[in-house]
């Protein structure tokens, strides 16, 4: 028989539990409590970063881009996007990038059930696998949201909860190629990861492009500062 103080204790306990974990989305927060989930890495190096795709308008400007630099990246990518474009999946692992998970859907999941987040996890988990024929380490969720259940779904699949320890704001209307760069700066230090869109479906209709454009100069900076710039499995691991 349901009832009695444990009971409900424990049904008060279950929004703190899902919930609790977004206030890793306070940069200030994850920064001096959990430098990991923030993204911070080897001093040496600064891990470059995508989400949203893959997007067949936008994502292979990109790859373009990053190949023309000689530089590799991870990209976060979606489920509903990658289902639609799996070859384009494919071309991003085939040019050398680690590709990460999203989510199935750009949800806030501080509205996504457990079960349904878990579910969503462990879907896009397995279709980047067999599409890229990758397994993916990491998982960032939409909008830096973490929850009780996202982070219990990232345990039992094996992936890496992570941030970002600059971004930018290259989604707005107003995003421009210099805006971008300058808000990316501002944050960006040796060890740091940075986070830009190779996709606007969930943004303003082609604001990837000041994100692009941001991007030749941004890595310019971080060869003048010394810093290699690479995909976050070898800015965490000092073997790779």
């Amino acid at each position: 028989m349901r009832g009695g103080p444990g009971w409900a204790a424990a049904t008060l306990a279950l929004p703190a539990f899902q919930a609790a974990p977004a206030l890793a989305a306070v940069p200030a927060v994850r920064a001096r409590f959990l430098p990991g989930l923030h993204g911070v890495g080897r001093p040496d190096r600064v891990a470059l970063t995508f989400d949203d795709g893959p997007d067949p308008e936008s994502t292979p400007r990109f790859l373009e881009v990053l190949a023309a630099h000689r530089v590799r990246a991870t990209f976060f990518l979606l489920g509903t996007m990658l289902r639609r474009w799996p070859e384009l999946g494919r071309q991003v692992v085939d040019a050398g990038h680690e590709v990460a998970v999203h989510g199935w859907a750009h949800d806030n999941l501080l509205l996504r059930g457990p079960v349904a987040t878990v579910r969503d996890l462990a879907r896009t988990r397995a279709l980047i696998a067999e599409v890229t024929g990758r397994t993916p380490r990491f998982f960032r969720p939409p909008y830096g949201v973490l929850t009780g259940a996202a982070l219990l779904g990232a345990l039992r699949l094996r992936l890496e909860p992570v941030l970002w320890s600059c971004w930018g704001r290259d989604w707005t209307p107003s995003a421009t190629g210099d805006t971008v760069y300058d808000t990316v700066r501002a944050g960006l230090a040796g060890g740091g990861t940075i986070l830009l869109h190779d996709s606007s479906c969930t943004a303003a209709p082609g604001a990837w492009r000041s994100a692009l454009t941001a991007l030749p100069r941004l890595l310019a900076e971080c060869r003048r500062q010394g810093w290699t710039v690479g995909p976050l499995g070898a800015h965490r691991d000092p073997a790779r």
